[in-house]
């Protein structure tokens, strides 16, 4: 890494709450409450830790034969069997034979009445998150929604294909509207690549913008712009603004 480039990372902000929290040592209030974001979050995440390796050690363990098992206490012991166990079986369900016997036992379970509901949503719901894990979104986008005028913030998803552009006959992109401050709810838009500004920030601080309400807004700079993207002999490339649909007709005109 270069001078430069160190230079660069040092002279980066920290936009985190706690750079931005700043007090005097003797006010015990707010001493209170910046220990309490620092503690909070390390505490939950190590309680939930150990709390799952509780729960798989109490369930996996007792299955395991006992010719196999330590003679002392190994934490998380557990979890690893469960982790090489459903591996194994994610990988035996790929080939043909798998899926012969999942579909096998998908066909019994069909026949149960309750059971194949509840197997159903279960299955769909998993089905639903691998997919969005797999399946991220791209980038953040600018849109008018829901009138001219007004914009909001979306999730580039994918490019629209199959029967939607056989209809519209447009260059059409699938976007994701969050809700605030739920980002998992929302509304699936089918726009023209034309009227989507795309952001500079990242999903990740798009998505902090949706849930905090506006209050989290990500560091902004428009002279900082990517040389190595550049093509040869541009030194600037032009920051793309969201400009209204009335306001393109007036220049229209």
């Amino acid at each position: 890494m270069s001078n430069e480039e160190n230079q660069d990372h040092e002279k980066q902000p920290d936009d985190s709450f706690l750079h931005e929290r700043k007090h005097r040592w003797w006010d015990v209030r707010a001493s209170f409450l910046t220990g309490l974001v620092v503690l909070a979050p390390i505490g939950l995440t190590a309680y939930l830790a150990i709390t799952l390796i509780q729960f798989a050690d109490r369930v996996v363990q007792p299955l395991l034969p006992e010719q196999y098992m330590p003679s002392f206490s190994i934490p998380g012991l557990g979890l690893i069997v469960f982790f090489v166990a459903t591996t194994l079986l994610g990988a035996l369900t790929a080939n043909f034979f798998g899926h012969a016997i999942l579909n096998f036992v998908a066909r019994i379970i069909d026949r149960l009445p309750v059971v194949r509901t509840i197997y159903g949503a279960i299955r769909q719901i998993f089905e639903t998150v691998v997919s969005q894990s797999e399946r991220s979104f791209q980038e953040v986008g600018l849109i008018e929604y829901p009138r001219p005028g007004l914009w909001a913030v979306c999730f580039v998803a994918a490019e629209t294909k199959g029967e939607i552009i056989h209809h519209t006959h447009k260059e059409m992109v699938s976007v994701f509207l969050p809700t605030t401050p739920n980002p998992t709810s929302g509304f699936l838009l089918f726009v023209p690549r034309k009227d989507i500004t795309i952001l500079d920030m990242s999903v990740e601080e798009g998505a902090k913008l949706v849930i905090s309400g506006g209050l989290v807004v990500p560091d902004f700079d428009p002279d900082a712009v990517k040389k190595n993207e550049l093509p040869a002999g541009v030194k600037e490339l032009p920051v793309k603004k969201a400009k209204s649909k009335s306001k393109e007709q007036t220049d229209a005109a």
